[in-house]
């Protein structure tokens, strides 16, 4: 079963292996380019620049020189003048410079936690049946206002004294 495969691939290799012997015999072909114009990905080393564009319109990206890399991306029109998304939303305050009243609460929710009081979720003591409830509760109400807050900084601007071009 395998001796007519066997012969039949040794048919297909045969020339190949014949000129695989033959052509290190030929001359090299001279390379159209110079070393030094070599592109980044065939020399293996590091861009000099990248540079970022964010186009407008029509317009082209500009070509990359040998020692850069250009990164064209356009943006939505009604976006181009808005701040962008990452710099939206404030970022978040670290522990050492939150308000008493904060890190009060927060070390006052662990103590509840951990003591196994009521309303807290907790493994160990009477917590379990309604704090679970009211810590999902509480982490939906969150993700909505997060989702809201996040739903009125993406909206477009509109001028309320705009007819819409009547």
């Amino acid at each position: 079963m395998f001796r007519p495969l066997i012969a039949v691939r040794a048919s297909v290799l045969a020339p190949l292996l014949a000129a695989a012997f033959v052509l290190p015999a030929v001359p090299a072909i001279a390379q159209t380019a110079p070393m030094q114009d070599l592109s980044q990905a065939e020399t293996g080393q590091p861009p000099q620049r990248i540079r970022q564009v964010t186009l407008q319109g029509a317009e082209q990206c500009p070509k990359a020189a040998a020692d850069e890399i250009v990164v064209c991306s356009r943006i939505n029109p009604n976006e181009q003048y808005r701040v962008p998304k990452e710099l939206r939303t404030p970022p978040e305050i670290p522990a050492q410079n939150q308000s008493w009243v904060n890190r009060a609460a927060a070390v006052d929710q662990v103590g509840r936690v951990a003591g196994g009081l009521p309303n807290t979720c907790s493994p160990v003591g009477t917590g379990g049946q309604t704090g679970c409830a009211i810590t999902a509760a509480r982490a939906y109400a969150a993700e909505k206002r997060q989702a809201k807050r996040e739903a009125e900084q993406a909206a477009p601007l509109t001028d309320p004294n705009d007819d819409g071009g009547r």
